[in-house]
Order: structure tokens, then C-alpha cells, then sequence
């Protein structure tokens, strides 16, 4: 985002135009960018390919949970990132970031906290799923 070195090479597979308004949950594998308004949270697989990106007319409206996300819009809600989050000057955030490896320009504003994680990071959702399914019998375990 901010320079070449190191920079994502993944390929664009979804692309929200900028016209476009969607009222609900977006998951992507591969690259994924928005130009538009996202009503719901937006998850990319697990894996070092999927990347997000939000363009500086872009917003979601949700909770992010991505590998990598290269940030110019805005997010109203928390942010999860696993690998690295580039956040450019335009970047804004209304929520918590949880990050791996972050990059932030300045002018970039984070209207939450920044919360460094040394392990795996997950959204509450995906965390309540994995609790939930700790508390199961093993037979129930077994046949899920």
C-alpha cells in the first residue's frame, strides 16, 4: 500500500462496486476490494491469500476479520487482522484493532484501542463457536 516492498500481489476475485450497497454478511476467499458500502461484517478464509481491501469511498458497517487488510475507507466496527493491517492517511476505524504486524500512516484515525496479539487472532463470534464446542460430550464432538 505504502510502497512495493512487501506489498500484496494477491489477485482481486470480489469486487464491491462503488454503486453497490449490500445488507449483509460478505465472506471472500482470495483477494477481495470494496468500493461501496458493506451493511455487515466481512471475514476472509483463513490462509495467507485472502486480503481485503477498502478504498477510500469504501465502508463497512461490521466487524472485519481478515489475514491481511490494506485499509483507506472506513470500518465501523472491531477490526481482527491475522497477519498484517496497512491502515493509508485516509484510513478510519470506529472500533478496536487486533493485529499481528500493523502498519499506520499518519492521518490515519483508530477510534478504539490497538491490541497487539502474539497468537492467532479471532473474532468473539468464531471464539464463542470454538467455547461453545469445548463444552460438547466427546460423542457430540465426534459426530459434528
Amino acid at each position: 500500500m505504502f510502497g512495493k516492498k512487501g506489498s500484496n500481489t494477491t489477485a482481486i476475485k470480489t469486487l464491491i462496486g462503488a454503486d453497490a450497497h449490500i445488507d449483509g454478511d460478505l465472506r471472500f476467499t482470495g483477494g477481495c476490494h470494496i468500493d461501496g458500502v458493506i451493511n455487515g461484517s466481512v471475514s476472509g478464509a483463513d490462509g495467507a491469500e485472502a486480503y481485503l481491501s477498502v478504498s477510500q469511498n469504501g465502508k463497512v458497517e461490521g466487524n472485519v476479520s481478515v489475514p491481511h487488510l490494506g485499509l483507506s475507507g472506513t470500518v465501523e466496527g472491531d477490526v481482527f487482522v491475522t497477519d498484517k493491517a496497512e491502515l493509508s492517511a485516509t484510513a478510519i476505524v470506529n472500533g478496536n484493532v487486533h493485529y499481528n504486524l500493523i502498519e499506520i500512516a499518519a492521518g490515519a484515525e483508530i477510534n478504539g484501542q490497538l491490541i497487539k496479539e502474539s497468537a492467532p487472532v479471532r473474532s468473539d463470534s468464531e471464539a464463542a463457536a470454538d467455547d461453545s464446542a469445548e463444552n460438547l460430550p466427546l460423542a457430540e464432538l465426534q459426530s459434528s
